[in-house]
């Protein structure tokens, strides 16, 4: 899933933080949604201007952060 096409940041939407194609909508909001056990479906029927391969790619673009993360050895 190449989340570049669906995932965008705009400093004058929900302060720069990553929506789903410029919609109001967040990456963090689609994840916390995942995170509390709302299904696919649920998340669909509660935002039908989302699609599966959003999510996907709100999950494609966490993993990509994670991936690029900096880990600090331990002391």
């Amino acid at each position: 899933m190449d989340w570049k096409n669906r995932i965008t940041i705009d400093p004058e939407k929900r302060s720069g933080k990553p929506c789903i194609r410029g919609l109001r909508m967040t990456v963090y909001d689609v994840l916390e949604y995942l995170a509390s056990g709302m299904s696919e479906e649920e998340i669909l029927k509660d935002f039908p201007d989302l699609t599966r391969d959003d999510i996907r790619a709100c999950l494609a673009f966490a993993a990509d952060r994670e991936r690029k993360l900096v880990s600090i050895p331990p002391s």
